[in-house]
């Protein structure tokens, strides 16, 4: 076995797990009518001059499936959590009681839905992208080991169906998470 094919492989292998996870994070910030704290994830505060992740700066808990409640550490950063999240544009009006910040997360409409789906398969499109470009260039480095004459022609037909297999089963993956969001989102 070809030390070589192998580091080619399990970087193909690595890579395509990452296009993967980063499509899970993604999605992840696509609303799909549930309260998530996951939504206020591009949410940013001024924390003393830097910008800060809202859940460094609070507690965010979701008592049920309609409702998200942010709890800052400092009181003080009540009106600046407020501010955060109406400039993060998210379509989340909260009320603020004084000691939290309260967000009823409104039911997605019929038409909102659509958009959703339309969005989630763009980004599922562009993870398979990756993919297909991850294969690409690990069969090009094979090509390379031919041509220099350091593996074999067996070797290289072996590792390209490999590699095509590791292919197959990422891009599967991505359709069942795609699924998943998918039923998620048309959820009533």
């Amino acid at each position: 076995m070809n030390e070589d094919l192998n580091i080619i492989f399990d970087l193909a292998k690595d890579s395509m797990g990452n296009a993967i996870s980063h499509l899970e994070k993604k999605l992840l910030n696509i609303r799909a009518g549930k309260a998530n704290p996951n939504m206020l994830s591009n949410v940013y505060v001024d924390y003393y001059g830097t910008k800060t992740p809202i859940a460094q700066v609070s507690n965010i808990n979701t008592p049920d499936g309609r409702t998200i409640v942010i709890q800052p550490w400092d009181k003080s950063m009540l009106q600046e959590i407020e501010k955060g999240i109406e400039v993060a544009n998210l379509g989340f009006n909260p009320v603020n009681n004084g000691e939290n910040l309260i967000i009823n997360v409104p039911i997605l409409t019929e038409e909102r839905r659509k958009e959703l789906i339309k969005i989630l398969k763009n980004m599922g499109e562009k993870g398979k992208i990756s993919i297909r470009n991850i294969r690409r260039e690990a069969n090009e480095d094979l090509k390379k080991k031919l041509k220099e004459k350091s593996i074999s022609e067996d070797e290289n037909k072996n590792y390209e169906k490999n590699i095509q297999k590791l292919t197959d089963t990422s891009i599967e993956n991505i359709d069942k998470i795609l699924s998943d969001k998918e039923k998620e989102i048309l959820q009533v």
